[in-house]
């Protein structure tokens, strides 16, 4: 099984998403990230899906969903090149004698203090999904209270 990562560009239209999504649960697949925003152009958005799978099976879901109305174009990333990104939001117990030692992890990915309080520290970090997935195992020593992930979001580089 592999991961694809697929951008959709689609109508901006109420009921699009679940079109979109039920194609894949009609066939059982989980999706393991979605995130849905406006472009450049507010009447189409872009929903850019995760998904792990068999590569023949979501060839026929990229097919169908190139034949949704709303759907304006389907890219399915799995042999080109993209950056891709995702944004973290965690808050962490902290106290004034681990605070320091909890910022010069976050240093180490280039993550920034969002908020601190008396009990907590809330740290942000934008970057890949791995770079996200071994910046939370550092961060479990220190008793993570809340974790927010807005999945990730995807663009092919450019073309020369």
């Amino acid at each position: 099984m592999s991961t694809h990562t697929i951008s959709i560009l689609t109508e901006n239209r109420s009921g699009s998403l679940s079109r979109i999504a039920g194609l894949f649960s009609s066939r059982g697949y989980n999706i393991s990230t979605l995130t849905v925003a406006e472009t450049e152009d507010p009447e189409v958005s872009r929903m850019t899906i995760v998904v792990a799978g068999d590569n023949d099976i979501l060839e026929q879901i990229v097919k169908q969903l190139n034949k949704l109305i709303d759907v304006i174009k389907v890219m399915d990333f799995q042999e080109e090149p993209i950056i891709e990104r995702e944004l973290l939001l965690v808050r962490v117990d902290s106290t004034k004698s681990n605070r320091h030692e909890i910022v010069e992890t976050a240093n180490l990915f280039n993550a920034g203090v969002a908020a601190v309080t008396a009990g907590s520290i809330t740290l942000e970090l934008l970057g890949t999904t791995q770079s996200i997935d071994e910046f939370i195992i550092l961060l479990k020593p220190y008793g993570i209270k809340e974790l927010v992930r807005s999945g990730a979001v995807a663009i092919s580089k450019s073309k020369k």
